[in-house]
């Protein structure tokens, strides 16, 4: 008796074993995307994050991905309604997107992407690079630094640069902060230009081109969603732009150095699978950053310019 027990305890623990993989395989993880608003930068590092998680987990992953239009409002609402879904993962894209996740939840895991500063996003001082909370990600920031010096290079007879940014985002206002300073240095005067949402871009940029030689516009979402708007104005006056990143390059701009938002979005994945499937801690994950920086140019507006770029340069789309 006893030895048929030992035999029936056995064949109970090998079938446990074998249906715990199978059941584990059949795990679908439903991840929310809650993204700022449409312009290419954030359209790419949510392509690269959908792709590649998709790749890591095949049909193990459910992806409902939202667009708030670049209303704020519309990230609460699609967090709260991702969060009542019951996600197991939140991917938001821009720092109101981050904002509005931490505010909806203290459970469900949040990494953001295409966030410049993390420790101004979530308001947390002394910051370590580690929040300590239910929120990781990946960062956009590009070296500041180099992109002062990035002004310097095509422009070294300007005397004032305009700084022009959307007021309402706080990463907007620390690039912003921090570039001045880098200007300074370099013997630059600054003046600041912000304007408070979409509505009166044109007119600030119109303002900025009158006392500015150079304009320097950080990552900023507003200003991505309106390079045309801003192009209607610095091209007839003749006043260049120096952008934070791609996009706003491709748009308005005449140079950035920038990162691959789609690699960003990669990355990002790559930290959601930890999470998902390793069962990484996110609380302790540190925010991961761009590896490589590209200086580009955008080769129709610099010939409007008269700009010649030195060598080094990748002409944006080639």
């Amino acid at each position: 008796m006893k030895k048929l027990l030992a035999i029936l305890t056995v064949m109970v623990l090998c079938l446990s074993m074998m249906i715990a993989p199978a059941m584990a395989e059949e795990k679908v993880y439903k991840i929310g995307i809650c993204q700022l608003v449409q312009h290419p930068a954030l359209d790419a590092a949510t392509l690269g994050f959908t792709e590649t998680l998709k790749a890591l987990l095949g049909d193990q992953v459910e992806i409902n991905e939202q667009n708030a239009s670049g209303e704020i409002s519309n990230c609460i609402t699609i967090v709260n309604a991702l969060v009542a879904d019951d996600v197991d993962l939140i991917m938001a894209n821009a720092t109101p997107a981050v904002q509005a996740a931490f505010a909806a939840t203290e459970d469900i895991p949040i990494l953001g992407t295409s966030v410049t500063d993390y420790g101004t996003a979530l308001e947390i001082e002394n910051w370590t690079g580690v929040s300590g909370y239910n929120v990781s990600g990946t960062s956009d920031l590009a070296p500041l630094d180099g992109q002062a010096q990035m002004i310097k290079e095509l422009f070294p007879e300007a005397k004032t640069i305009g700084l022009l940014y959307c007021s309402s985002e706080p990463n907007s206002i620390y690039q912003v902060e921090v570039v001045k300073g880098y200007l300074a240095d370099m013997g630059y005067a600054t003046e600041e230009f912000a304007f408070t949402d979409s509505n009166d871009v044109y007119a600030v940029a119109m303002s900025a081109c009158v006392k500015s030689d150079v304009i320097y516009i950080p990552t900023d979402n507003t200003a991505a969603s309106c390079t045309e708007a801003i192009r209607n104005v610095v091209e007839p006056e003749g006043v260049p732009v120096v952008a934070g990143e791609e996009g706003l390059c491709a748009g308005c701009g005449v140079a950035t150095l920038s990162i691959s938002y789609y690699d960003l979005g990669c990355q990002t994945a790559k930290m959601a699978y930890e999470i998902l499937v390793n069962d990484a801690n996110i609380a302790e994950m540190p925010i991961e950053f761009a590896p490589n920086f590209t200086k580009k140019y955008n080769k129709e507006l610099c010939e409007i310019f008269g700009i010649s770029i030195p060598e080094g340069y990748v002409a944006i789309g080639e």
